[in-house]
Parts: structure tokens; sequence; C-alpha cells
């Protein structure tokens, strides 16, 4: 029998760690820009590459919000593919997985 309540933290410790980063993004991309040409052409690159961090940030959100949705309607640790089990070994390294090794 899995322990969900291991993932479940691991899930939502990561899910915290997340909220955090992205709220920093944000509150770095809000920042007013610099009247500096040459200083404002540096900072709209460090803001593009912030803003993919912010997406990949998002949709690695939504994978865990995913997956604590399946905790709660049972299907956490089937893949979503074949129907089989996930391994264990494989949501150590990934809680939010969906798919098991074979089907990934």
């Amino acid at each position: 029998m899995r322990d969900l309540e291991i993932y479940k933290t691991r899930l939502l410790a990561r899910k915290a760690e997340l909220d955090e980063r992205l709220h920093q993004i944000e509150d770095r991309l809000d920042d007013t820009p610099d009247p500096d040409i040459e200083e404002r052409a540096v900072e709209r690159e460090d803001d593009e590459m912030l803003e993919g961090l912010g997406n990949a940030g998002k949709k690695e959100l939504k994978k865990i919000e995913n997956a604590l949705s399946r905790m709660e309607n049972g299907t956490f640790g089937v893949c979503v593919k074949c129907g089989e089990e996930i391994s264990d070994a494989r949501l150590d390294i990934v809680a939010y997985a969906t798919k098991c090794r074979e089907c990934m």
C-alpha cells in the first residue's frame, strides 16, 4: 500500500516553493524600468529569461495541482495511458508523474 501522505507532503512543499518563486518573479517583472536605454536593454533580456522561468514554474505548479486532485479522487499513481500502477521509484523522482516508465 502506497503512503500518499509522503507524496502529498512533497507536492505541497514543492508547491509552496514554486508559489514563492513565482511571486518573486512577478515582483521583479513589475519593477520600474531603468531610464538608461542601455540598461533597459539588459533588463529586457533579464525579463525575458524571468518570464520563461515563470512559465515553466506555472506549468509545474499545474502538474502538482493535478496530482493533488488525483490523490483526492483515488487515481494518483495510476498511469493515464495503460492504467497500470506507476512505480514508487518513479514517483519518488517525479511525484506528479502521470505515466509509468514504459508509457512515458
